[in-house]
Formats: C-alpha cells, sequence, structure tokens
C-alpha cells in the first residue's frame, strides 16, 4: 500500500515504515504529525484518486530530527567583466518516518488559527461604527467607507451613489 501525500508543499509518494527529508516542519523531534491532503491511494490493484483530496484518508508520520542539508554552492560569472558572486545554501530539512496510511475514517483537522482571524477582522469594524454612533463624533473626520457602514445600518437608500457630504447630510 502507497499513498501520494503533500507534506510541506511538495508531494511525496510513502509507503509504511519509509523515511523521507522535507522542508522542515514546526514539530518536535519525536513527535507524531497527520497529514490529510492525500491525493492517491493505491492497495493492491485498487487506486483511489482524490479531486484533490481524498475524504477521511490520512497518513502518520513521526519526526526523527532536524538537521540542515549538504551546502550548495552559488557561483556566477561574467567572461572577461571582472564579475563573479560565490554564495551558498543550506536547506533546513526535517526528517520523518510514515508510521501508518489511513484509507477512510480519519477526521480532518481543523484549523483554528485562521478562522479566528477571519472571524475577528469583521467584528472590529462593527464596533467602530457602533462606537461613532453612540459618542456622535464629528462626521467630517469620518472615512466614506464609515459613513457608508452608518447609512447602511440607519437604512439610508442610495448610498453607493452619494458623496462626503451627501453621506453627512444623510445621517444628521
Amino acid at each position: 500500500m502507497y499513498a501520494i501525500v503533500e507534506i510541506a508543499g511538495q508531494q511525496f509518494k510513502v509507503e509504511k515504515d519509509q523515511k523521507l527529508f522535507v522542508h522542515r516542519l514546526e514539530s518536535k523531534e519525536g513527535s507524531k504529525v497527520t497529514f490529510d491532503n492525500v491525493l492517491l491511494l493505491a492497495n493492491g490493484d485498487k487506486i483511489s484518486v482524490g479531486a484533490p483530496a481524498i475524504d477521511g484518508a490520512q497518513v502518520g508520520v513521526k519526526v526523527l530530527k532536524h538537521f540542515k542539508g549538504n551546502k550548495v554552492i552559488v557561483f556566477k560569472k561574467k567572461r572577461r567583466k571582472g564579475y563573479r558572486v560565490k554564495n551558498g545554501h543550506r536547506q533546513a530539512l526535517t526528517e520523518i518516518q510514515v508510521e501508518n496510511i489511513l484509507a477512510s475514517g480519519a477526521k480532518k483537522t481543523k484549523k483554528v488559527e485562521k478562522s479566528v482571524k477571519a472571524d475577528a477582522k469583521p467584528e472590529k469594524k462593527v464596533e467602530k461604527s457602533k462606537t461613532t454612533e453612540k459618542e456622535n463624533v464629528d462626521l467630517s473626520k469620518l472615512t466614506v467607507a464609515a459613513l457608508k457602514d452608518m447609512a447602511k445600518n440607519k437604512g439610508v437608500k442610495g448610498i453607493s451613489s452619494m458623496k462626503k457630504d451627501d453621506l453627512i447630510k444623510a445621517l444628521s
């Protein structure tokens, strides 16, 4: 049984007990990590292809160690011009070992950080418009977008074609 899974932005063909070198993962050595983005599963003659990923499929790996790869030398030269540049690079890598491949029954892991950030931004805008209504702030100092939000909350119609002066008159 093997699977093609996306790990750290790259696709790998993995089998059970296989060791891989992938781009640096943000997990501690010895910890177990699961990857839900399984693109293909093959078990003998039975092949399942996802669109783009297979629902319920999961690959479990164990992080063995973090290290830096071999140095790669980048040398640039233009002949007869005196231009020579030498740079080196060492890629940060993680060695992982595949522990199991689940074909079905795995639950998708939710990314909490993105949902919290997405929910926080609209609330801030609503709070600003509520505070401006309560305090009766000078409307000429507000932006057109804030004035349109206030007008929309009050039920004023035709605000899309109004200019700043018209919005201030409608709100007064």
